[in-house]
């Protein structure tokens, strides 16, 4: 229970940070090209956790593992994905309201989601099935513009294609989340960030405005380092699906900030979205899933400790509190309430039969 106290207060920080991203980037379009800012917020990302890993190694003794070339091909795969995802999401943002657009990244629960379970056979339940199809109507509804032409606003179409990105990054950063978080946000950052600058510079879509740079790489920090920092300690023990769903708090903080800063006005459209989409947030958020289940034997390394009931191992000298090591998982079965992290990705012959209440 305090792993999982631990990981929902990360997955919330994570939201909060996040939360600012769409009404201040809304800000800086006006200054500055889509693609400069997808660029220059991950660049922030990136440089921001480099210091702070910098300084983290002159202080504090190393615990977490390092990526190796087994998990290359999940890393290249999330730094192409997020050069695509925040492109989209900016043109999509200059095309619509920050209030839609907030709301609209919900949909990244669907996608996640939906990739988890098709993709990588992660447990989904029936309230998560149940969140899927509402956060999904929810979108479809925010993304007429009109309902008697059936007339889908362009705009909203680039924020759904972003969250789609982000569906399958989110997956491929699950692969990865249990190795350094610093190190993740670091290549994450640095990766995705220049090589969107690069095309920017190709496409003589850039500002060079000190104020407005610097304004999106600490946009970037916050808002995408601090952020995802947050979210890979997350999904170490709630898995892709369920951090998802905790982070779906962020599009409702920057819907509030977008009313705030833009004074948008309320339409019914938006209200009925609202709350569809906050019932598939309560949805997720509250399922449980509990059942007997086997550990396969496995052979990993990454941060751990002695004291939650799967890290059994002995040393031959006394170690006390988290470390990182290579470790073996012998073969076990047991039976507890638990989320699909990387310790419980096991199938399940009948998905929508699952106990989850």
């Amino acid at each position: 229970m305090e792993n999982r106290f631990f990981a929902v207060s990360y997955a919330v920080l994570a939201a909060l940070c996040y939360g600012v991203s769409i009404p201040v980037s809304k800000l800086l379009l006006d200054d500055l090209p889509p693609v400069f800012i997808a660029g220059l917020v991950y660049t922030g990302a990136g440089l921001g956790m480099l210091l702070i890993k910098i300084f983290q190694n002159k202080n504090i003794p190393q615990k977490e593992a390092k990526i190796t070339k087994k998990e290359l091909p999940f890393t290249i795969a999330m730094v192409v994905l997020d050069v695509l995802a925040p492109i989209f999401l900016m043109i999509g943002l200059s095309k619509s309201t920050p209030a839609t657009a907030s709301l609209l990244n919900n949909f990244e629960i669907a996608a996640t989601s939906l990739v988890a379970l098709i993709v990588f056979k992660e447990a989904v339940g029936k309230r998560t099935f149940a969140a899927i199809i509402l956060i999904t109507i929810a979108s479809i509804i925010l993304s007429v513009d009109d309902i008697s032409g059936v007339s889908f606003s362009f705009g909203s179409i680039f924020v759904l294609l972003a969250c789609v990105c982000w569906g399958f990054e989110n997956n491929c950063t699950s692969r990865l989340s249990l190795k350094d978080p610093l190190e993740i946000v670091i290549i994450k950052g640095i990766g995705s960030g220049f090589t969107s600058l690069i095309i920017a510079f190709i496409a003589k879509q850039y500002n060079l405005d000190i104020k407005y740079i610097l304004a999106a790489l600490l946009l970037g920090f916050a808002a995408y380092g601090l952020s995802v920092y947050f979210y890979i300690y997350a999904q170490r023990n709630l898995g892709a699906a369920r951090t998802s769903a905790y982070y779906a708090l962020s599009p409702f903080i920057g819907a509030g900030l977008s009313f705030i800063i833009f004074k948008e006005s309320l339409t019914v459209s938006y209200l009925t979205a609202l709350g569809i989409m906050a019932i598939g947030v309560y949805f997720t958020a509250f399922e449980k899933h509990e059942h007997s289940h086997l550990h396969k034997f496995a052979e990993h390394e990454h941060r751990h400790n002695h004291s939650d009931g799967h890290h059994n191992h002995t040393h031959d000298a006394s170690i006390n509190g988290e470390h990182s090591h290579p470790h073996i998982h012998n073969t076990m079965e047991h039976e507890h309430s638990h989320t699909p992290d990387l310790h419980h990705s096991h199938e399940h012959e009948e998905i929508r039969s699952l106990p989850c209440r």
